[in-house]
């Protein structure tokens, strides 16, 4: 069986609104993310299991409000207390979790194929998302993430790096095609090109 990626039949490639006698390379860049591996990991409230001991290539689970850590092919973003979600392209990512957080402590639940990716990267990105995202965004730093809503959708931004701007943005499989609809109406005014 193939697995259909959330955006197969939206995302389009090219370039839109307003590019013209514009660098492509200047314009906000928008891509489907996929392949990657999603796991939420929610400690019980009985387990007495310190996190802190806990490592998943080579990352300790962050602790912090919002704080990520990542490498390069991992990323593990705080969700709240006791709650993360992993981001990996490895393939073996859930096995290494499930040995290492036992079932006695840890809830691993695979949400990878319930979930749409969008990459919004450029160095307007910040005000795209800013249009429809009641947080303040000019207080995200890199290896930030939050929980929050885009013009009415659940969404859990998580900013990757700086200059340029890079956001991977997640949100259920069902309200992929909504989401993706109104980020790419967000961008227009600047410009963006579909990778």
């Amino acid at each position: 069986m193939t697995a259909i990626s959330p955006l197969e039949f939206i995302h389009k490639k090219g370039v839109f609104g307003d590019h013209h006698k514009k660098n492509e390379n200047d314009l906000i860049q928008i891509s489907e993310v996929k392949a990657l591996k999603i796991v939420q990991l929610v400690q019980y409230k009985k387990s007495n299991t310190t996190v802190d001991s806990i490592e998943l290539n080579n990352l300790k689970l962050p602790t912090g409000s919002g704080t990520v850590a990542s490498s390069q092919n991992t990323r593990i973003l705080w969700s709240s207390p006791r709650t993360w979600i992993i981001m990996s392209n490895e393939e073996n990512i859930i096995n290494e979790i499930s040995k290492k957080c036992s079932d006695k402590d840890f809830a691993v639940t695979d949400i990878s194929h319930s979930r749409s990716v969008i990459q919004i990267k450029g160095d307007q990105a910040k005000e795209v998302l800013k249009k429809g995202i009641p947080i303040n965004l000019n207080e995200f730093k890199k290896n930030n993430c939050a929980g929050t809503v885009f013009n009415g959708i659940t969404i859990t931004i998580d900013f990757i790096s700086e200059k340029p701007d890079i956001f991977n943005i997640l949100t259920l499989r069902s309200f992929g095609e909504s989401f993706y609809h109104h980020i790419t109406d967000s961008c227009l005014e600047y410009g963006y090109a579909g990778d």
